[in-house]
Order: C-alpha cells, then sequence, then structure tokens
C-alpha cells in the first residue's frame, strides 16, 4: 500500500516506494488537562474526570488480535515489542518540559534485552547500511541514568536509513523538546510503518526493514490542547517538515492501532482529525 497523499500544498519529497507525504495538523481541543505518572501537575492543570493516571493511559494503544506484541516498561518510555518484525509496534513515552536537559552523557552502549523475545543483537546492523534508529531517543533521557541506559536497548531500534535518521528524523526530535520545553508535557508515541512488500531483512535475527516511520505528538497541558502526526519515508527527506505531516486518523489507518483511545471519543474525535501547523510554531 503506497502513503496516501492528502495534503493540498506542493510536494517537495520523494518516497523510495514513490508515495508522495503530506502537510497536516491535528490541532487538539479538549476542556481536560490531566496528571502525570512521574510527578504533580502543573498548577494549572486539570484532571480528566474517568482517568486517574491519564499520562500512562493517553500511551497505551489498542492493537488488532493477531498481532505479535510484547510490552515492556522501561525508565521513561513503554515499548510493544514485535516478535516477527525484530522491532517495535510503538514506544510511547511522556516527555517534560523539565527532561529537554540533564548531565547524563549518551552512552551508546546498545544492548540486547534478554527479556523480549527475538530481540536483535546490536551486531545484526553491522555494515547493513541501516542505522540503529532510535524510536524513544537518547538526547530525552539525559534527565536519568537508567533512561540513557535503557534507551540503547535494541528493542527500542530500528533499521533507519542515515540519511533520515541524521536528517529529518533528528530535526524532529529537536523540535519535539523545543515544544516540551514550552507547553511543559508532551506525550509522543513513535514507530515503523510496513507495506505488504517490505520483504528486506537484516542481520541474523532478519530484522524487518520499515518503509516508513510515524511520530504523534501531544501537548496535554495547554488551555487548548494540540496534537501533530508525522510520516517520514525511510529515506532521505528533503523539504520542510510541514511537508510530512498527517493527522492522526491517516496513521491508524495506515497501522490499524488506536491511539489515544482514553480521551472520550469527543475530544479523541478532535484532536484526530483537526489540522492547524501553524498553532505547534507559535511561541
Amino acid at each position: 500500500m503506497a502513503y496516501r497523499n492528502t495534503h493540498k500544498r506542493n510536494k517537495r519529497h520523494s518516497h523510495t516506494t514513490n508515495a508522495i507525504l503530506s502537510l497536516f495538523i491535528v490541532v487538539c481541543a479538549a476542556g481536560c488537562i490531566w496528571a502525570t505518572h512521574k510527578k504533580d501537575p502543573a498548577p494549572e492543570a486539570q484532571k480528566i474526570p474517568s482517568a486517574s493516571t491519564p499520562a500512562q493511559q493517553l500511551q497505551k494503544v489498542g492493537m488488532p488480535d493477531g498481532i505479535p506484541s510484547q510490552i515492556k516498561d522501561y525508565e521513561g518510555f513503554t515499548i510493544s515489542f514485535n516478535a516477527s518484525n525484530r522491532t517495535p509496534n510503538y514506544v510511547a513515552w511522556e516527555l517534560l518540559g523539565s527532561e529537554t536537559t540533564g548531565t547524563q552523557v549518551r552512552t551508546n552502549r546498545f544492548w540486547r534485552d534478554e527479556t523480549i523475545k527475538n530481540c536483535p543483537s546490536s551486531s545484526d546492523y553491522t555494515r547493513s547500511g541501516f542505522d540503529r534508529g532510535h524510536m524513544f531517543p537518547a538526547a530525552d533521557a539525559k534527565w536519568s541514568a537508567q533512561a540513557m541506559e535503557d534507551c540503547f536497548s535494541m528493542a527500542n531500534m530500528c533499521p533507519q536509513s542515515h540519511a533520515l535518521n541524521a536528517g529529518a528524523w533528528k530535526t524532529l526530535e529537536e523540535k519535539e523538546r523545543l515544544w516540551a520545553a514550552r507547553d511543559s508535557s508532551l506525550i509522543i508515541i513513535a514507530g515503523p510503518l510496513y507495506q505488504n512488500d517490505d520483504k528486506l531483512r537484516i542481520g541474523t535475527a532478519g530484522i524487518r526493514v520499515p518503509s516508513a516511520f510515524y511520530k504523534l505528538i501531544v501537548a496535554p497541558y495547554l488551555p487548548e490542547p494540540r496534537g501533530i502526526a508525522f510520516v517520514y519515508p525511510n529515506d532521505r527527506c528533503p523539504g520542510n517538515m510541514q511537508n510530512y505531516v498527517q493527522t492522526i486518523d491517516y496513521v491508524e489507518q495506515l497501522t490499524g492501532f488506536d491511539f489515544f483511545n482514553a480521551l472520550p471519543d469527543d475530544i479523541e474525535s478532535k484532536i484526530e482529525s483537526q489540522t492547524s501547523f501553524k498553532e505547534w510554531n507559535r511561541h
């Protein structure tokens, strides 16, 4: 399945599968703001009445039956690992503004998690032509030595082209930290996108190479909460990041997953369908 283009502006980028991606913004409209699982909420925060730990609930994802999924909570993030693909289905975390800085140095000590079925080894990526692409980035773990160690679990990695990993994906990660510092808290969910003809596998473990990646971002502690979704082909992604924005609804169509289902239905519907990129670039 080629990735659908619904953007109304000029298209500037290319896809290895010739799918053209497009710009949308998801504006989250909700009259409720919730507590986090790491610390007390910001003074202006309000609770969603039906959720006692909403930050944790928002990181849970509904998936169709039959998709391999082993859930593991690491320090600062949660993974659903797919033993067939040898990559995550998704990685979810909350990034607080206070966590965008810290003293922990990037370790680069990749390790195989023996508790994860079919977790690959770092050597499976050696000379493969693909980077060990973090879903939960090391720069989001500078606040904790344990989080920094955990983020180098090979269960957190996907085969990612160097052009994407060091280019547009890195730029998006840097934006996330700016937005978290400004908005006090983000809920982020990221993972690979596979098409039926994504047959390439690397390493002895047979890690399946995705043709694209998605990332969903929600800022919950605003008077009018908002969200946004990005879809990047696993290749060089030229042009502005706006060109790669989609609705959360669209990512749900691609994956079959149900994101942010802890929200009331009317709020969930709004955040997954509305778009306005300019709201995210306001200072």
